[in-house]
């Protein structure tokens, strides 16, 4: 039998080109995985205690890292259909969580938060699995460590692709800018951040400070910022935008340097500009005024600093300064993550369209109910989006939140047996409405024609 001959490349006449391999998930242990591990995909970050077998968590890490594989090659054009696999878990509805606050506090998991991850995957009274991702304002690390970090305190297989940060989408402005100053996080990880989003020539503020330390007068660079820092001549550089990927560790430092910079000429430290207008653009990973840490009070975040520099901006020019803000409450993020589910859908249901309702589950009432309520009210909103307000926050329990949830729970797993509830109902609702409209003739031939996860769930 003759088989079609595969294309020739251009340039090796005679010789046929594979078709090109689709890529093999590796599971790496959480225990093990090296930076080189994790820069090379697709992958999900597995607890060293299953490594040797899949955890119920898996099917919904590896499905969602996938997709958010393949949705950045349908946006380039150069995807290829996927065939729909067997699957137990739901498409009618998911999940996004806020880490901070939510799942984790001061680096330790809630204790409720492990439990909840159980009942997604599978350990509840309806029998079913539910699809989640994380939806985080927090920064300065690549979404892979975020991965690997929420594994080990989650003891949760988990994937990249499930991962949604604040700077996520500052991805898309890397073509734009050449030189840019990205501040925040532990010592050059910003750094390695952006230059794995695609910015080609990223400077940190150790950089500045090394090539001179009269920058800052109260600030000296330890041995281990000097290592970290480059050696360059800024009275030669322009710096074409500023982008603050993480909460500052040096507030006046950070701030002096930005300053500098949005007063300069065209970028270019050491100058001023005439007006004060000539300034590159600043953006902000999030707008966070205050965080949720292991402390007994909330401590300030990034968009505090954001506030500060602004009025010291105008103190200083009698200028306002425009600045932006990615992440929550940003309608940009909720769109990215609508579009992520739905590829996920399109994958592992057949069905080109978003889950019908996502409870997004957060802390703060000023990011995560506002962008939430606002996604979902919005023209943009292709789906429902339920918001779901916890206790074990930033939000001070008894008191009226600013933006008001759909619900206010004391925990995670509260939320999510919330969540799971109502859908339990509305499955229901809808077989007995179709027997009673005499479509079928029972509620248990009415489930038959639901969803297999309406038909687990009732």
């Amino acid at each position: 039998m003759s088989e079609a001959p595969l294309s020739r490349g251009a340039d090796s006449p005679g010789q046929f080109l594979s078709p090109p391999k689709r890529p093999h998930l590796r599971r790496l242990s959480s225990k093990s995985a090296t930076d080189v591990d994790l820069a090379e995909g697709p992958i999900t970050i597995v607890p060293e205690k299953h490594i040797h077998a899949p955890s119920n968590a898996h099917e919904t890490a590896a499905a969602m890292e996938m997709a958010k594989r393949h949705l950045g090659l349908v946006s380039s054009g150069t995807s290829t259909p996927v065939t729909p696999p067997d699957t137990m878990v739901t498409d009618q509805y998911a999940y996004a969580f806020d880490i901070d606050g939510v799942l984790i506090r001061g680096g330790d998991p809630i204790p409720e938060a492990v439990e909840a991850m159980r009942a997604l995957n599978g350990d509840n009274e309806y029998g079913i699995k539910v699809p989640y991702i994380f939806v985080t304002n927090g920064g300065g690390k690549t979404e892979q460590e975020r991965c690997l970090q929420l594994s080990k305190q989650l003891e949760l297989e988990v994937s990249p692709g499930q991962f949604i940060c604040g700077h996520t989408p500052m991805r898309e402005l890397a073509e734009k800018y050449k030189t840019v100053l990205v501040v925040g996080g532990e010592g050059d990880k910003c750094r390695h951040v952006a230059e794995g989003y695609g910015f080609k020539d990223v400077v940190i503020p150790g950089d500045i400070i090394k090539d001179n330390k009269n920058t800052t007068p109260f600030r000296n660079l330890t041995d281990d910022e000097l290592s970290h820092s480059r050696v360059r001549n800024f009275g030669e550089t322009d710096i074409d935008a500023i982008f603050v990927f993480a909460d500052s560790r040096d507030w006046a430092g950070d701030q002096q340097i930005i300053l500098d910079l949005l007063m300069s000429k065209n970028g270019r430290l050491g100058t001023r500009g005439e007006n004060f207008n000539e300034g590159p653009p600043i953006f902000f990973s999030h707008n966070d005024i205050v965080w949720s840490t292991s402390h007994a009070y909330t401590r300030l975040g990034m968009g505090a600093l954001r506030s500060s520099i602004e009025h010291m901006f105008k103190l200083l020019t009698g200028r306002e300064l425009q600045t932006t803000a990615f992440g929550k409450p940003q309608i940009g993020t909720f769109q990215f993550a609508t579009r992520l589910l739905q590829q996920w859908r399109k994958e592992t249901h057949g069905i080109n369209s978003p889950p019908e309702t996502v409870y997004f589950v957060g802390d703060t009432p000023g990011s995560d109910i506002r962008g939430t309520n606002e996604y979902n009210e919005s023209d943009s909103s292709l789906n429902e989006w339920y918001s779901i307000l916890v206790e074990t926050g930033v939000y001070d329990k008894g008191t009226t939140p600013e933006f008001a949830p759909k619900a206010i729970v004391h925990n995670v797993l509260d939320a999510v047996k919330h969540g799971m509830r109502l859908e339990f109902n509305k499955a229901l609702g809808k077989a007995k409405s179709a027997a009673a409209d005499g479509k079928l003739s029972t509620v248990t031939a009415a489930v038959k024609e639901l969803s297999t996860a309406e038909a687990a769930v009732v």
